[in-house]
C-alpha cells in the first residue's frame, strides 16, 4: 500500500470537511499514537463527535475506512523507528546538501515551534533552583548534546553533574541524588535500556525529570515533570540531533537570563582564569 502523508491529506482536504469532521482532524493530529492503537469510539469521544463522523472523515481523506486510516498512522510511526541498518539501504536522495538544509531547518522549526511556553518556563525554573543539583544523562548517541548542556550550565551555576559510564556507575551516582534534584534526560528512538531503568529510579527517588525525546511513544515521556518533543529527521541513515541542540541552546539562554547577575560574575571569574592560564589562543 502506498501511504501519503496524513497531514498533507488533511491540509488538502480541509475545505471538504464539515465542522464536526474538522474536530476529528484536530483530535487525530493532537494524538497520533492514540489513533494508531485506539478505536473509532475512542476517537469519537476525544473529538466530541460520533463514530459515523469518524468514518466519514476517514473516507473523505481517501481511506477505505478507519482501519485503513489507522494502518497509515501506524506506518508513519513505525517509519520513524526504523534502525540505521534499514535506512542506509534506501536510495540516496539527489542534492544531499539541499535536502540536509531543508531537513535541519525543519527539525529546528518543528522542535522549537512546538514548545509550550508554560512548559519552557517550568523547565527553566527547575534548572535555576539553587538547592537542586542538576543531573544530566543521555543515551549513547546523545552524549555530546548532554555534555554541551552540562558544561554550559556549569558555567552559570553550581551543582551540575553529568551521569555516565556503566549502568552500575550511573546507579551509584543516582544513589547520591536527593528528592527535589533535577534529572535532564536526552534520548531518541531505539532507547538505551539502561537509561530507561535509570530514569525510573530517578523518578522514584523524587527527582524532577525534564525530558528531551522524540514524542509521546517514548518511555521517557511518561511520568516526566516536563517534557519536550525533539524532531530528528535525518537525511542519511542516522537521526539528527540539530533540533535537540537548538532546544538545549534555548534552555541555557533561559537559565542565563534568570541568573544574569550571579552568572555574569561567575563567567567573569572563569574568563579571568582562562586568561591567566593562557588556555586560549585569542589572536
Amino acid at each position: 500500500m502506498q501511504y501519503i502523508d496524513l497531514i498533507e491529506r488533511i491540509t488538502e482536504g480541509e475545505s471538504r470537511l464539515s465542522s464536526a469532521e474538522r474536530r476529528v482532524a484536530a483530535a487525530v493530529l493532537d494524538g497520533l499514537p492514540g489513533v494508531a492503537f485506539g478505536t473509532v469510539a475512542g476517537l469519537a469521544r476525544s473529538s466530541g463527535t460520533s463514530g459515523a463522523t469518524v468514518m466519514r472523515f476517514a473516507e473523505k481523506l481517501g481511506y477505505r475506512g478507519f482501519a485503513d486510516l489507522q494502518a497509515a498512522v501506524r506506518h508513519e510511526l513505525w517509519d520513524n523507528l526504523r534502525p540505521a541498518t534499514e535506512r542506509i539501504r534506501l536510495r540516496p536522495p539527489h542534492d544531499l546538501l539541499g535536502r540536509a538544509l531543508t531537513a535541519e531547518l525543519g527539525n529546528v522549526q518543528a522542535t522549537l515551534g512546538e514548545v509550550d511556553p508554560a512548559s519552557f518556563e517550568t523547565a527553566v525554573r527547575l534548572l535555576v533552583a539553587r538547592r537542586a543539583r542538576i543531573h544530566v544523562v543521555a543515551g549513547e548517541a546523545a552524549v555530546g548534546i548532554a555534555h554541551v548542556l552540562a558544561e554550559q550550565l556549569a558555567m552559570l551555576r553550581d551543582g551540575v553533574i553529568v551521569l555516565g559510564g556503566s549502568p552500575v556507575r550511573v546507579a551509584g551516582q543516582l544513589a547520591n541524588a536527593a528528592a527535589g534534584d533535577v534529572a535532564v534526560v536526552i534520548d531518541l528512538r531505539r532507547y538505551d535500556r539502561w537509561l530507561v531503568d535509570a530514569v525510573g529510579v530517578a523518578a522514584d527517588a523524587g527527582l524532577k525529570v525534564v525530558t528531551l525525546t522524540d514524542g509521546p511513544l517514548s518511555p521517557f515521556a511518561r511520568g516526566a515533570t516536563v517534557g519536550f518533543t525533539v524532531a530528528a529527521e535525518g537525511v542519511g541513515p542516522f537521526d539528527s540531533y540539530v533540533g535537540a541542540l537548538a532546544l538545549v541552546n534555548a534552555l541555557v539562554a533561559g537559565v542565563a537570563a534568570r541568573l544574569r547577575a550571579g552568572a555574569t560574575k561567575r563567567l567573569d571569574r572563569i574568563e579571568a582564569a582562562w586568561r591567566q592560564a593562557g588556555a586560549l589562543h585569542l589572536e
